[in-house]
């Protein structure tokens, strides 16, 4: 899901060693009251009147050096009341792995001559080093463990994982379930050190301009509980997910918000200024946006996927350990990856076609070629959503549940066609090596 410009990216990131941030530098803005004519004038008058209104300091003389901070009784905020409400439930999840490490004997001599040697292989070592951190929320407590929800590219590839409490305790944590799919995974913990745990909210209640918290360890536990406000800047925003390829494989409707975010602040909550749990922080737009007729740098624009999704995937990771989904039984590719040469010659469609999902293979017993599809069909609709890409089925698709009676709309060489079928089979039933099938 990295892109070098305009790109959606994942912010588990690696800790920094000691100060990262090198030294902060201060910026002093400095007013210049050098000028004459309007500018001078409404300077002075600015002056004259901040010194008649005292700027807020006393006009009483006195000895120097007796300046004291005023006693006023402050006030909590909204916002103070809603992280203190969850912060405790905000953990940094560490990410271990083993060190690859190469073992040859005979300094590559042997490899190079096409021979093999026991003695000469690519290894693991035993060492667990820090691969990663991430942030997570604790959202359960029951029999005598506490369930953690992360994002899946926070603990993808572990060896181990571990969990800081938001009071420093280090504690191991065991996978539950993970869905690459949502970008969510549950992690259980020993319960007995927790004393605080987060509520989700109703995400479709939220609205466009509210104040939300982000909450997490940005550049790692250095930085740990760590609050950033901001608002909901778009309630509903359908950003494609790309797999460590950059190709897109599927879509995503999330939450925009314009709190920062930081690498290391996925799986984090962003939270209402009820202290509920609205969403969990998994990306953002990084980079710059530019053609050839402008160009603008990306601020601002971090989205987190929303908690009505979150509490129905996290529900079924607990139960089965992974979520199951409906599958055509299928390979496809976009037809926009397919030459007009090739389309022409395999497909055999109308020249007006521009989009759709082109069936490349199937896998055994497909219910799709049960049901009258054949190879290079070209699927351009399921039910009343218009199927553009691999990513507007697979979202359709994943709407569904196992069960369920789907109608595909698809062109047979120039001939368009319409089928219904029942969604029978699942994506863990799949046969095919195929990573594009559905």
């Amino acid at each position: 899901m990295d892109k070098q410009n305009n790109g959606v990216q994942p912010e588990a990131n690696t800790r920094p060693k000691g100060n990262s941030l090198g030294k902060t530098a201060t910026i002093v803005v400095v007013a210049a009251l050098i000028g004459g004519g309007a500018g001078g004038g409404l300077a002075y008058y600015g002056f004259s009147r901040m010194s008649a209104d005292n700027m807020g300091v006393t006009s009483k003389s006195g000895t120097a050096g007796t300046t004291a901070v005023t006693k006023t009784k402050t006030t909590s905020s909204a916002s103070q009341a809603a992280f203190k409400k969850v912060k405790g439930a905000v953990v940094s999840v560490i990410n271990l792995q083993k060190e690859s490490s190469s073992t040859d004997s005979d300094n590559g001599w042997g490899e190079l001559f096409g021979e093999t040697s026991s003695s000469s292989s690519n290894s693991q070592s035993s060492t667990l080093t820090e691969y990663s951190e991430g942030s997570g929320v604790i959202y359960q407590k029951k029999d005598g463990y506490a369930y953690i929800v992360t994002n899946n590219h926070v603990v993808s590839g572990s060896d181990k994982l571990e969990v800081i409490l938001s009071d420093g305790t280090k504690l191991t944590a065991t996978k539950v379930g993970t869905d690459s799919v949502t970008d969510l995974a549950v992690l259980k913990i020993n319960g007995s050190k927790v004393k605080s745990v987060a509520s989700f909210g109703n995400s479709n209640k939220i609205s466009a301009g509210q104040t939300v918290l982000a909450v997490g360890s940005p550049l790692g536990t250095q930085y740990a509980t760590s609050v950033t406000q901001g608002i909901v800047s778009a309630k509903k925003r359908t950003v494609d997910v790309t797999d460590e390829s950059g190709n897109t494989t599927n879509e995503a409707t999330v939450i925009q918000t314009d709190a920062a975010i930081n690498n290391g602040n996925s799986g984090g909550p962003l939270i209402n200024l009820s202290g509920q749990v609205i969403g969990i922080t998994s990306m953002k737009l990084s980079g710059s946006s530019s053609s050839s007729s402008d160009s603008a740098t990306i601020e601002g624009m971090g989205f987190a996927i929303p908690s009505d999704e979150v509490v129905s995937i996290i529900n079924q990771l607990v139960k089965n350990g992974k979520v199951v989904r409906p599958a055509l039984g299928i390979s496809v590719v976009s037809l926009s990856d397919i030459s007009s040469d090739q389309q022409s010659e395999l497909l055999n469609t109308p020249r007006s076609l521009k989009s759709g999902v082109v069936v490349a293979g199937f896998t055994s017993s497909s219910i799709a070629k049960n049901a009258g599809l054949s190879k290079y069909d070209v699927i351009v609709g399921l039910d009343n959503t218009k199927i553009t890409d691999v990513a507007d089925l697979h979202t359709a698709l994943y709407k569904h549940k196992i069960g369920d009676t789907v109608k595909i709309t698809y062109y047979h060489g120039s001939t368009k066609k319409t089928v219904s079928l029942k969604l029978t089979q699942t994506d863990a039933s799949l046969s095919t090596s195929t990573s594009s099938s559905k």
